[in-house]
């Protein structure tokens, strides 16, 4: 049953300190934009309907919540008018009663443990209005807290407004709130812009409630690093770091061994088993799995991808690719859309892949291209092969059956058919299918010159070792 019958997300504001063509909600952190982090801690409080206001860049605001919150409603704040404002507009919007909890669209670290907590706080208290709380080392920014007796607020005051002793309180609004709607619709609409920055701001509520003679009580975060905002690129990356440490910090206590979390960098989405390794400077994204005993980087990126057990993948790049079991890629490789690494599969140094399958135990050890190509078991693909696989308008693909050994330098035009147990010779051209058991050679008769060296370059270094060793004209 649901404790809370509506959650207003603010997420009006212009975002101007972040300098930056894209909404500051919009901003990604471990995977997932600043607003989707902040509605995945409160959906599983279940309020009965959320609306979010926007404001600045409201077309792309509200596209993304169609992706990520389709049940969501998005009321526009036209007039930037301040957090009062912007909650009348939401209340005006709304014909129920209950309780309503209010936080901002910019503080992404909340959990919803912590939103749980103060609701049951909220309610145990039998609390007219609640605020959570913080005590910051630097409350530089935020609007001081004034407590009463009991846990009670007297006000919120905002940083600009403080006098020299209410900004030397360390006690700071975070901005999350709780309220009875019943009272606050009375008090609401009697918001006044008395104040530096001539807006209605939603903190002057609490005094109207403590005037009219209600309790409005302050609930203490337990970790205030939960609370933080996000105004400019540093804080973006603040709370980054900080959301980082703590799904490191997850995946550690699962079993996983991450040598160096300060340079491992892992989104909120992606799973990974037990007895994996993974070495510094690694980032792994998207909806990306990893199965128990792979061994990722160090220097590695995975993007939405696939990791079998007991796969290695070494100082390489991967995206949306399927790596299997026991499979080894790297260093250097380049595994890109639609890869499929079969079993015991090896991609090796400067090696770039592109919607290929490569089976079980195949090898494409280095220097090499394969693209658009299906590759058999227990095939070789020599160095510096090439699968050329466009001929300027359309993409073709190259067939490699089982046991195939593709010399080094091979170029294999497509659309080309290599069959079972097949050769091509070193520095072949194969523009024609190659039958199993044979071997393809696509390449000039070589010539000899003699005595070119001689006659062309006289008095050189080549030339006089050439006729050291008895060359002659």
């Amino acid at each position: 049953m649901s404790k809370v019958e509506l959650a207003i997300v603010l997420a009006a504001g212009e975002g101007t300190r972040m300098k930056s063509q894209t909404a500051k909600v919009l901003h990604q952190i471990a995977g997932k934009s600043i607003i989707e982090n902040v509605l995945a801690a409160v959906k599983p409080l279940n309020p009965k309907a959320t609306s979010v206001v926007v404001g600045a860049h409201r077309e792309l605001v509200e596209a993304h919540l169609t992706l990520i919150a389709p049940s969501a409603k998005s009321i526009f704040q036209a007039t930037r008018n301040g957090t009062g404002g912007a909650v009348q507009l939401a209340l005006a919007e709304y014909k129920g009663d209950g309780t309503v909890l209010i936080l901002a669209g910019d503080t992404p670290l909340l959990t919803a443990q912590t939103l749980s907590e103060f609701v049951d706080s909220h309610l145990a208290g039998k609390n007219q209005a609640s605020v959570l709380t913080a005590l910051l080392p630097d409350p530089t920014g935020y609007g001081r807290v004034l407590r009463g007796e009991n846990n009670s607020i007297l006000k919120i005051v905002e940083e600009k407004d403080c006098n020299e002793l209410e900004a030397e309180v360390d006690e700071i609004n975070t901005g999350v709130y709780l309220f009875e709607v019943k009272v606050l619709r009375e008090v609401i609409s009697k918001l006044q812009a008395n104040n530096s920055q001539k807006e209605l701001y939603l903190t002057d509520v609490i005094g109207l409630i403590t005037s009219s003679g209600k309790v409005a009580a302050a609930v203490l975060s337990n970790d205030y690093t939960e609370t933080l905002g996000i105004n400019d690129r540093s804080q973006l990356a603040e709370c980054a770091a900080i959301m980082r440490d703590r799904i490191n910090h997850q995946h550690m206590l699962n079993g996983v061994t991450i040598i160096d979390p300060t340079t491992t960098w892992i989104d909120s989405d992606v799973k990974i088993a037990e007895d994996v390794t993974i070495y510094p400077a690694t980032a792994i994204s998207g909806k990306t799995s990893i199965a128990t005993g792979a061994v990722i980087g160090p220097r590695t990126t995975l993007v939405n991808c696939e990791v079998a057990e007991s796969a290695q993948v070494i100082e390489s790049f991967a995206t949306d690719s399927k790596i299997g079991n026991s499979a080894k890629v790297g260093p250097y490789s380049y595994l890109r859309t639609g890869t499929v690494l079969a079993a015991e599969a090896k991609i090796g140094a400067y090696v770039e892949t592109k919607n290929s399958s490569i089976g079980k135990g195949s090898k494409v050890p280095h220097l090499s291209y394969v693209g658009d190509a299906q590759i058999g078991e227990g095939t070789n693909i020599g160095a510096a092969t090439i699968f050329v696989n466009y001929d300027g308008e359309n993409k073709h693909q190259t067939k490699i059956g089982n046991q195939v050994r593709i010399g080094s330098d091979t170029m294999l035009v497509a659309p080309v058919f290599v069959g079972d147990g097949a050769y091509t010779a070193a520095g072949s051209v194969i523009n024609e299918d190659v039958p199993a058991g044979a071997i393809g050679i696509g390449r000039a008769r070589q010539i000899n010159i003699l005595g070119w060296v001689l006659r062309k370059r006289k008095g050189s270094k080549s030339a006089d070792a050439a006729k050291n060793a008895g060359a002659s004209e």
